[in-house]
């Protein structure tokens, strides 16, 4: 059974950062996508960055210049930087693999 486990979440100050892992059970071979999406209280899920198997990376236009998805060379653990966070950064964060799995989630608060 496929898992992806997060970490790293947490409270940070705005203009903060924080650095965000998941790492998969899966094998490098099983792997085309990996990515963030952010749910807020009340809203809908979103995309904030993905990093293909190839190593092209996307990004929601609210994180651009703020955020960095990377992966390491194994291809198990991929990273989310978090610079200059922002109150609207708030939400639940959850990685994917392949758009198919998921993992449980983890806060990410922005206050002062």
């Amino acid at each position: 059974q496929v898992q992806l486990v997060e970490s790293g979440g947490g409270l940070v100050q705005p203009g903060g950062s924080l650095r965000l892992s998941c790492a998969t059970s899966q094998t490098i071979f099983d792997i085309y996508l990996m990515g963030w999406y952010r749910q807020a209280p009340g809203k809908q899920r979103e995309l904030v960055a993905t990093i293909s198997k190839g190593g092209t990376t996307t990004y929601a236009d609210s994180v651009k210049g703020r955020f960095t998805i990377f992966r390491n060379n194994a291809w198990d653990t991929i990273y989310l930087q978090m610079n200059s966070l922002k109150p609207e950064d708030t939400a639940v964060y959850y990685c994917t693999s392949n758009y198919y799995y998921w993992g449980q989630g983890i806060q990410v608060t922005v206050s002062t």
